[in-house]
């Protein structure tokens, strides 16, 4: 069977963001600094990561028959992603609420994944053709659990690359481990699965070796401004970071990661290469505003590479 691009099973919610110097207590008012409304959702911002980065993309979901599933479709067709997505009137369009420290730009998330959150593994079946013809199979965990094991399951009985970006970092099936090619959490998810803290590159180490005894093929654990670290069971390598200029906001930054990821292991590229594509793209993103507007497109990924690699 011929296989190319990516298909990404997640879900896409309405990005609200606000700007202010801190969070308020409960029953606390303040004054914020900035609001940004846009297309965001962990699968959603990586398949437009990845669409930008060069990938034909395929996405998998489902969203309310509302003004913010209208904005999920122009959203969509703008980047040339081809939507696999059920639409329903039984439930909205998920929304997620960012709270942006409007200097540092790190932030916190509520998601209220609406629609999406009854992605079935009866979708998944439906879909099943995208998934088995595409070489690089993504998800993550805002989708109900059993919807991701399905794709998972499809992606791995019909060779495709599976990729598994554990966030939210819930419960799960330990089976799930033996599904995926690369499991790509951040420190926060990869110390919630290990229990082993992920402070430094020799604690990141540790808990890539619990996930593999877990049964996962690489764990491919982001270090946010320290880059990543690529480890297998014969080789255990420290990604570096790529500065493209001033952080102005850190969310999206790990969906950027994997989408630029997943491209470049689509288009071809050795494993710990795409790594290093998927460090580029976060880069770049984190110097933007947004989420999915934050992309950035694969000459710019491109430039930073040759610039930073350069002796």
């Amino acid at each position: 069977m011929s296989k190319s691009g990516v298909a990404v099973l997640g879900v896409f919610v309405v990005d609200l963001a606000f700007r202010a110097g801190k969070m308020p207590a409960i029953g606390e008012t303040i004054a914020g600094s900035g609001f940004a409304m846009g297309p965001g959702g962990k699968g959603s911002n990586q398949a437009v990561a990845a669409a930008r980065a060069g990938a034909s993309v395929i996405f998998i979901s489902r969203i309310g028959s509302d003004a913010f599933g209208e904005l999920a479709i122009k959203t969509w067709e703008a980047e040339g992603i081809r939507p696999r997505v059920a639409r329903t009137t039984e439930a909205p369009t998920g929304a997620a609420f960012i709270y942006v420290h409007e200097t540092r730009g790190d932030n916190a998330i509520i998601v209220v994944p609406g629609a999406a959150g009854g992605i079935s593994p009866a979708d998944i079946d439906a879909a099943a053709d995208a998934i088995r013809t595409s070489r690089v199979f993504v998800t993550q965990l805002e989708q109900p659990v059993d919807a991701a094991m399905r794709g998972l399951e499809i992606a791995r009985a019909a060779g495709s690359i599976t990729v598994f970006n554990p966030a939210p970092a819930i419960k799960f099936d330990s089976g799930l481990f033996a599904l995926c090619d690369y499991v790509v959490p951040n420190e926060t998810e990869a110390e919630a699965l290990t229990g082993i803290a992920v402070s430094d590159l020799a604690g990141a180490r540790r808990a890539g070796d619990a996930l593999l005894a877990k049964g996962a093929g690489t764990a491919l654990i982001t270090l946010g401004e320290r880059g990543a670290l690529f480890h297998t069971r014969d080789r255990s390598l420290h990604v570096p970071p790529f500065a493209a200029g001033k952080v102005v906001e850190t969310t999206g930054a790990g969906d950027a990661f994997v989408g630029g990821f997943a491209a470049a292991l689509a288009d071809g590229s050795d494993p710990l290469e795409a790594a290093r594509f998927g460090s580029a793209t976060a880069g770049i993103s984190v110097t933007r505003p947004g989420t999915a507007p934050s992309m950035p497109r694969r000459a710019e990924i491109e430039a930073l590479l040759r610039e930073q690699s350069a002796p």
